[in-house]
């Protein structure tokens, strides 16, 4: 679970996009956090505290004072977390915390607060709009906020533009970020995901049950510890991550050419995708028809991509992926030593619960010049985890020996 222990305040201002705020507390909550949410006075007109303190398990804070109210609540409350984020962000909201008013217990919070600010506006178009919003959210980028600019579609109003609650799934993308390590800041990390799909004719095509979960995972948790994340993605059915360039190609021709256009400039090549040994020799320019009993099929071999992206690298970290139905380690060493590798990631792909469509995996990493590290069966996210884990460690023991 990304949120798993983390303290999280939730700020929720007078927006019909309340409605929007449970879900995302929900979701927080679901993801292993611990949600602690303040509502504007505002706010209350359109949810009240009861349905957040349902969803969260926690007593949701209204006011400076009252009853049974700590009297330093509004200091720590900003400041023992890991996170705060705003959502929605009103107009009103916005241009008090960026004028430093102090007149309610989440403003007051936001005044006191030190620790890392999401701020995800949402208002009618034309007021997103407004000169004096649109300088306000600047000034609070300048100090420190991360800004999730709005949505654009309907409104609540019957207008059309922006001003739209970002969607859930990217307030969590970009909070992840926020309460994760930012170990891989400054690295630029090429991925590749998916199958790839070799035509036979203008209608069918070779392919494998590759569902690129693995990569893209890999590319969501890079990105979230702070790389810049390129993705070369084959055919899949999986949405782009948040923030990641997604480059989408079909064929491993075309994979080849992606990748060597982008290797030169990434720190670190991570091979998830499960990429076509064969072609077809001579795809038909038509539909071939059912005509005979049997057809006859010449395939003629794929460049090994990452083999030759090895020969012409400079800095570049290595990282393939041996995807095997028997014999696991020794074909995954022998293509650790073949390809050059610094490291693969060898899993047994004839299970029902690891490997290709599904959302686990069990593997094992072998590191160039090192013992193997079995891993259990886990989420593709937390193997995504591990194998960063592995990266950071390994260019922080470079920076070590170059000291050194």
């Amino acid at each position: 679970m990304i949120f798993k222990g983390k303290r999280i305040l939730l700020g929720v201002s007078g927006g019909i996009a309340c409605y929007k705020a449970v879900e995302l507390a929900r979701r927080l909550v679901t993801s292993g956090a611990q949600v602690k949410v303040v509502m504007t006075r505002g706010a209350q007109e359109f949810v009240t505290p009861l349905t957040f303190a349902a969803v969260t398990g926690q007593t949701v804070g209204t006011s400076l004072f009252g009853q049974g109210i700590h009297p330093l609540e509004h200091i720590w409350l900003g400041q023992q977390v890991d996170a705060l984020i705003l959502a929605p962000a009103t107009a009103n909201l916005i241009g008090k915390v960026a004028a430093g008013i102090g007149d309610d217990l989440l403003t007051t919070i936001l005044l006191a607060a030190t620790r890392p600010v999401l701020l995800c506006p949402a208002m009618n178009c034309e007021m997103y709009a407004n000169p004096v919003v649109q300088e306000n959210l600047t000034r609070l980028e300048q100090r420190g906020m991360t800004v999730l600019r709005p949505a654009a579609g309907p409104l609540a109003c019957g207008a059309v533009g922006y001003g739209r609650l970002p969607e859930v799934e990217d307030i969590l993308a970009v909070a992840s970020r926020l309460v994760s390590p930012q170990d891989l800041a400054g690295r630029r990390i090429l991925v590749t995901a998916g199958p790839t799909h070799e035509d036979l004719d203008p209608v069918r095509f070779l392919t494998n049950r590759s569902s690129g979960k693995m990569g893209y995972a890999v590319a969501r948790a890079a990105w979230r510890r702070g790389a810049e994340v390129t993705l070369v993605s084959g055919p899949t059915a999986l949405p782009a991550p948040y923030g990641v360039e997604v480059v989408r190609v079909r064929s491993a021709l075309e994979m080849r050419e992606a990748l060597q256009g982008h290797f030169p400039t990434a720190d670190a090549l991570i091979m998830a995708a499960a990429v076509s040994d064969y072609r077809p020799e001579s795809p038909a320019p038509k539909k071939v028809k059912r005509r005979t009993p049997s057809q006859e099929l010449r395939l003629v071999q794929n460049p090994d991509i990452i083999q030759e992206l090895a020969a012409h690298r400079t800095r570049q970290v290595l990282i393939g992926f041996a995807a095997e139905t028997g014999d696991l380690l020794a074909e995954a060493r022998r293509k650790l030593e073949a390809k050059n590798l610094d490291l693969i990631v060898a899993n047994e792909v004839n299970r029902p619960d690891s490997g290709f469509a599904v959302d686990t995996n069990e593997v094992t990493l072998i590191p160039r010049g090192g013992e193997p590290v079995a891993l259990p069966l886990l989420s593709k996210d937390e193997v995504a985890q591990r194998l960063l884990d592995w990266l950071a460690e390994y260019w922080s023991g470079a920076r070590e020996e170059s000291r050194g």
